[in-house]
């Protein structure tokens, strides 16, 4: 893998987490509201919004290379 892609994973792994986070918390506020947590709701929830966030990152994160798609990267365009 180029260090291009490297940093690529790495950032869309970040942003796959803070996802995640943010999903769990909005699901865990929510389920409060209505009186009782669903554990599996809310790791269901966290994992789709990780697993949606990764694969939007496949379009490009302006983190890397201005926000070249994974595509352009393993390409080497964006050099």
């Amino acid at each position: 893998m180029t260090d291009k892609l490297i940093k690529w994973a790495a950032c869309a792994g970040v942003r796959a987490v803070k996802t995640a986070a943010q999903s769990a918390i909005g699901t865990i506020g929510a389920s409060v509201a209505m009186g009782e947590v669903d554990w599996a709701l809310v790791g269901s929830a966290a994992l789709l919004a990780a697993i949606v966030s990764l694969l939007t990152s496949i379009a490009g994160i302006p983190e890397v290379e201005g926000g070249a798609s994974v595509a352009r990267l393993a390409k080497g365009d964006g050099e």
